[in-house]
């Protein structure tokens, strides 16, 4: 078997997005550098590259987000471990209100007919038939004081 050749003009692909550095900085979490020269693919094709300001005031948002102050990083520590407990609290929650509504099967054999009457009443109605033995249960419970 011979290979054919497959080159790369061979596909068709989509051109670019052109995206403002605002969506681009926002995607990566961390300002963008004013070092490199704006290409036309970062600025929209309605506005002019602008350049940005060198030194502090470009430094300081970007300083702010990556090292915070000891006393931010503490707060949202303490809202973590809070959100945490809840969402432990609630699980566990979750588990106990399952737990008090387990299924506790009874096993009891019925003779072919009522079998049979079962299974018609359970597609007529579109209904399990577990829902009509459930409720022949419980009506007769009931109606005997139990």
């Amino acid at each position: 078997m011979a290979k054919g050749l497959t080159t790369v003009s061979d596909f068709a692909v989509a051109p670019r997005r052109n995206r403002a550095p605002e969506q681009i900085g926002a995607q990566k979490g961390v300002a963008i550098k004013s070092d490199a020269a704006p290409t036309v693919t970062q600025a929209p094709e309605n506005q002019s590259p602008q350049p940005r300001p060198l030194g502090g005031e470009a430094d300081q948002p970007a300083n702010l987000v990556i090292a915070p102050t000891e006393e931010a990083r503490r707060e949202r520590a303490t809202t973590r471990a809070l959100q945490r407990e809840e969402s432990r609290v609630r699980l566990r929650d979750l588990k106990r209100a399952r737990d008090r509504e387990s299924k506790h099967y009874v096993n009891c054999p019925l003779d072919y007919d009522t079998k049979k009457r079962l299974e018609k009443a359970a597609l007529e109605n579109d209904v399990k038939m577990t829902v009509i033995m459930k409720a022949a249960i419980d009506q007769y419970l009931r109606d005997n004081g139990y």
